[in-house]
């Protein structure tokens, strides 16, 4: 199989799909391996160490596109690459399509096999691809939260940890979750007063048991959460439902009711956010105030860290990856259904049935596809 690394073009996305011990797996099973130039560097990895991994580095994003039967990437394709999508090549990356109806269309248009890495998911019902970026995101919301809240960026000038005779800065956490496992932790180890919101008793007993009363838990009502949103000064969003839109926990009344400069950090913001007044930001712009609460929409968090991220994603993509390459993605599906849930759209049809629901397209089934 042909697999192509096309260099991620969404803004301050410096992540790649493919690492070059990666393209070193796949290139020993006898598979070509096409990198664009410069595709690595954001990451750390230079085009000569692709070379020596057996990888070919070419010139151009088309060609990587055009000559690959698999494109690996990171992020989305957005609508400049919306061209270079074409039926029967299959795209291995996130997708995000529950809000994104542009994007949907597009996949289904061009008869591509949208293999999207945030709902291939376990017999346990964990998400093994999706799981890494939401470590890295979950600890990089409280540390964008602390930001924040400085007076220079709009915030309340308070300091997360407190001093010495002066409390703490309260941080709530609305869903337990790997995103809010790994903001707790942080937000612990910034000696925040901090409070985890989630539906899931199991869940909140082992916040209870490991934290042992350093951390406050609540069951999720709209009574709890709006009472925790008012006492916050950061407020981090990690609601998921699996490959559908987030649900809206926060509404923009209850936003400008919190205290002025606050600060609000939506991780759900790929699949929609879960606070209504969110709306995605970048790297380069990653903050606006709403009702005098400062609000943090990066959609691509772990672009931030990415030679951390990268290698911490491709440590989970790649046996999926090497599969598709080694069995055609047919097969490949056929013989590991948590493979098979990643199908998202194929050849025009929408396979996954949450996103079919958010834009209330016709389902197909996965099996029907794969044969």
């Amino acid at each position: 199989m042909i697999i192509g690394v096309p260099k991620e073009i969404k803004p301050q996305e410096n992540r790649v799909g493919v690492v070059p011990a990666g393209a070193r797996d796949l290139a020993d099973r006898g598979h070509t391996v096409l990198v664009e130039q410069g595709a690595g560097l954001g990451s750390g990895f230079p085009d000569e160490e692709y070379e020596a991994a057996g990888a070919t580095v070419v010139a151009s994003q088309e060609e990587v596109w055009n000559r690959a039967d698999m494109v690996w990437k990171v992020k989305e394709p957005i609508p400049a690459e919306y061209p270079l999508l074409r039926e029967g090549l299959v795209l291995y990356a996130y997708l995000h399509l529950a809000p994104d109806l542009q994007q949907t269309r597009a996949l289904i248009d061009s008869g591509v096999i949208a293999i999207a890495f945030e709902t291939v998911e376990a017999p346990d019902g964990k998400l093994p691809l999706l799981a890494p970026m939401s470590e890295v995101a979950g600890r990089l919301a409280v540390q964008a939260g602390a930001h924040c809240l400085e007076r220079e960026q709009g915030g309340r000038g308070v300091l997360l940890g407190g001093v010495p005779g002066v409390r703490p800065g309260r941080v709530v956490i609305i869903g337990g979750g790997v995103v809010g496992k790994n903001s707790a932790r942080i937000a612990v180890g910034m000696e925040a007063d901090v409070t985890i919101i989630d539906l899931n008793l199991g869940r909140l007993r082992w916040f209870d048991d490991t934290y042992q009363g350093r951390i406050k838990t609540l069951f999720s009502t709209k009574h709890t959460i709006e009472a925790a949103v008012l006492e916050a000064d950061l407020v981090v969003g990690a609601a998921l439902v699996p490959g559908a839109r987030a649900p809206t926990l926060v509404s923009e009344g209850l936003i400008a009711k919190m205290k002025p400069g606050a600060a609000v950090v939506d991780v759900a913001i790929d699949q929609g956010g879960c606070i209504e007044t969110i709306h995605a930001t970048t790297h380069a712009e990653p903050t606006y105030l709403v009702h005098d609460v400062v609000h943090y929409g990066v959609a691509n968090m772990p672009g931030a860290v990415p030679r951390t991220s990268t290698f911490a994603l491709h440590n989970a993509t790649g046996p999926y990856g090497i599969k598709l390459a080694e069995l055609g993605w047919r097969e490949a599906c056929r013989r590991d259904p948590s493979l098979a849930k990643g199908l998202n759209v194929c050849l025009g049809k929408v396979t996954y049935e949450a996103v079919a629901q958010s834009h209330d397209l016709p389902y197909t089934p996965w099996q029907e596809v794969t044969g």
